[in-house]
């Protein structure tokens, strides 16, 4: 349950990284300064920001850029990068390169996918940075990376997918996917 909860935080905090600001009430500055004021006073170290096109929320995970990742292929194109859990939840980071399908599968459990570049659409929808597709055991579909730019994700999911093929199913314990 913790690494779960671990794993939708990343996704949740990936998705605040990327979303538009909100306006905000007349007066929240006035509630933030007494809210500040009520605590005692602490000295905290600042470090400058290092900007990257990765959000700040997976920084722990990855440690730098998308040029940086070390990818592993698992197939027609498709690299994947395994990230840090704990528990039974497994988080990657996709690379799809434009106008490629990954296989066709559907779900043991659920799966998050957060679009970091690019876009992919399959049966529900299109996805494109920032967006969020979430799918469970009633989801059966097909990923493709649009054409013109390559795809990059980040995908939790809590159990194993579900494929179509021999091959596919043959291969996946190796893939850890």
């Amino acid at each position: 349950c913790r690494a779960a909860l671990e794993s939708y935080e990343a996704v949740g905090g990936a998705l605040l990284d990327v979303s538009d600001p909100e306006e905000m009430s007349d007066d929240s500055f006035e509630s933030v300064m007494a809210l500040i004021e009520s605590q005692p006073t602490q000295t905290t170290q600042i470090s400058e920001s290092v900007p990257s096109d990765i959000p700040s929320a997976l920084s722990d995970y990855i440690g730098g850029s998308l040029n940086d990742i070390k990818w592993r292929p698992i197939g027609l194109g498709v690299k994947q990068s395994l990230l840090k859990t704990s528990g039974n939840s497994t988080a990657r980071l996709l690379y799809i390169p434009a106008g490629t399908a990954v296989p066709h599968h559907s779900h043991n459990g659920n799966e998050l996918t957060l679009v970091l570049k690019g876009a992919f659409e399959d049966e529900v929808a299109r996805f494109g940075p920032g967006d969020v597709e979430m799918a469970d055991e009633d989801l059966d579909h097909q990923p493709i990376a649009v054409e013109g730019e390559d795809c990059i994700c980040l995908a939790v999911t809590d159990a194993p997918l579900k494929f179509q093929t021999f091959v596919h199913k043959l291969v996946q314990p190796f893939l850890k996917i």
